[in-house]
């Protein structure tokens, strides 16, 4: 009886792995079930030793959390090469940005996550079984993204409990999982709570995830992620009228980050200022040994303009596609 059993367990072993090889449908399927029930197991085997440890909520049961998902990486074949650990060496709390791509985000958050750091999540979170449960007891801070009021609310109440209890705050501005390689938009409520407490914006990027990860395609195999926290912003002395301006420094930094890492081109061309340069003229400007260069239209092309002393404009494009 028990040798029928380990037959047939070897042989829908075999059949799941000849299917994995086969079918990328298969292969992402299985991986992302089993990627959520590690996270549902892990969460629930972790909220035990959080509570026996701790005695309930609190920020120190991020220690725990961050020893088990950092093991992740190894059932998927992610490595990571992350930069920058220093500048988490600040004094006093912080505000933490970072882009968000997908479900896989916590193994890049806990790979760095430093002490004393509570991350902001959707309320919806919080009904997710253990894993909702495992947040409660990390100390992670819930919001209604459906209420504006409340979620105002919250984040007035996020910037006093930040400065009191002496803790850092993970955000991920951009509200929802961007999977595209870019970034999408910053939403101000991150930044509203470092100007309002007074503490710098530790920026944190994470390389795109497409090259191994795609839902749409169907895409999940082994990759590298490659991690660079930046250099704090400090917001002393700013006001609730900077709010616009540091949210869109922050952002063109994070962005020129995330295509430097991600090993996407970054030209510069320089023009003389006054030039009624059209957008045709820039791509037939842009050079002929680089992908989407001057045979082919380029679309979504970003561009940060810059005076400088000499009154010449540089023109950054920082990204485009091809049609």
């Amino acid at each position: 009886m028990e040798l029928g059993w380990l037959l047939w367990g070897t042989a829908v072993l075999l059949l799941l792995h000849v299917l994995m090889e086969l079918s990328p449908t298969v292969n992402f399927a299985l991986r992302i079930g089993f990627y959520c029930l590690l996270c549902l197991v892990t969460s629930a085997l972790s909220a035990v030793a959080c509570v026996l440890v701790n005695g309930g909520r609190t920020v120190k049961n991020m220690r725990i959390i961050r020893a088990a998902v950092r093991t992740f990486k190894y059932f998927f074949g992610l490595r990571f090469e992350v930069k920058g650990l220093e500048n988490f060496k600040v004094e006093g709390p912080a505000i933490i940005v970072s882009n968000h791509q997908s479900i896989l985000d916590m193994m890049g958050l806990m790979e760095v996550l430093p002490d004393n750091c509570v991350q902001v999540g959707k309320k919806e979170l919080m009904y997710m079984g253990s894993v909702g449960l495992i947040m409660y007891l990390g100390g992670v801070i819930f919001i209604n993204r459906k209420s504006t009021s409340s979620a105002k609310m919250v984040m007035s109440e996020v910037a006093k409990t930040m400065v009191a209890e002496n803790v850092k705050v993970w955000v991920y501005p951009e509200g929802t999982r961007n999977c595209t390689g870019d970034l999408l938009p910053f939403k101000k409520g991150a930044f509203h709570i470092a100007v309002q407490a007074q503490v710098p914006v530790i920026p944190v990027v994470y390389s795109s995830f497409t090259s191994f990860y795609n839902p749409k395609t169907k895409l999940f195999t082994s990759g590298k992620i490659k991690v660079e926290v930046l250099p704090p912003i400090e917001t002393k002395g700013l006001t609730s009228d900077d709010v616009t301006d540091l949210t869109d420094r922050c952002f063109s930094t994070m962005r020129e980050t995330l295509f430097r890492l991600s090993g996407r081109p970054s030209i510069k061309l320089v023009l003389p200022k006054g030039s009624m340069t059209t957008l045709a003229q820039l791509v037939l400007a842009w050079p002929s040994d680089v992908p989407g260069g001057n045979h082919q239209a380029a679309v979504c092309i970003s561009t940060t303009l810059t005076l400088r002393a000499e009154n010449w404009v540089k023109i950054h494009i920082l990204a485009f596609q091809q049609r």
